[in-house]
């Protein structure tokens, strides 16, 4: 009986508002306090107004939108991984720098993934 009682406090679940209200918590904090969220949003704002403007077709436009959450994805967990080593010790570690520089190489990479699908899809409307 007792087991019971700590399995389900240890596996608590959260009802589906609990949820969201967490987890829209943590993306007002990263607006808040992480100018790299800011600049990010403000990137992929103007590219899908930009989108939307060129009249884009559905499926071009569902690309950017991909594109523009994975660049959103590869940012958040930068920073919780940023964070995450930041409790770990405020000593330098050479791995703990790495694991740093590795998170940071994600955004890099779907920032220019982001680049690339802008430019394909971009570029031929405007050339028009």
């Amino acid at each position: 009986m007792v087991r019971t009682k700590v399995f389900r406090h240890i596996f608590k679940f959260h009802g589906f508002f609990e949820s969201l209200e967490l987890a829209i918590k943590g993306i007002l904090y990263l607006f808040l306090y992480h100018r790299n969220m800011r600049i990010i949003f403000l990137f992929g704002t103007l590219a899908f107004v930009f989108g939307i403007y060129l009249k884009l077709k559905g499926i071009e436009l569902a690309a950017l939108c991909v594109t523009i959450t994975l660049v959103f994805m590869a940012e958040i967990f930068n920073t919780a991984i940023e964070m995450l080593m930041d409790i770990l010790t405020v000593k330098y570690h050479l791995r703990i720098k790495l694991v740093k520089d590795i998170a940071a190489a994600v955004v890099l990479l779907t920032s220019l993934n982001a680049v690339a699908v802008g430019y394909i899809l971009f570029v031929k409307k405007i050339l028009r």
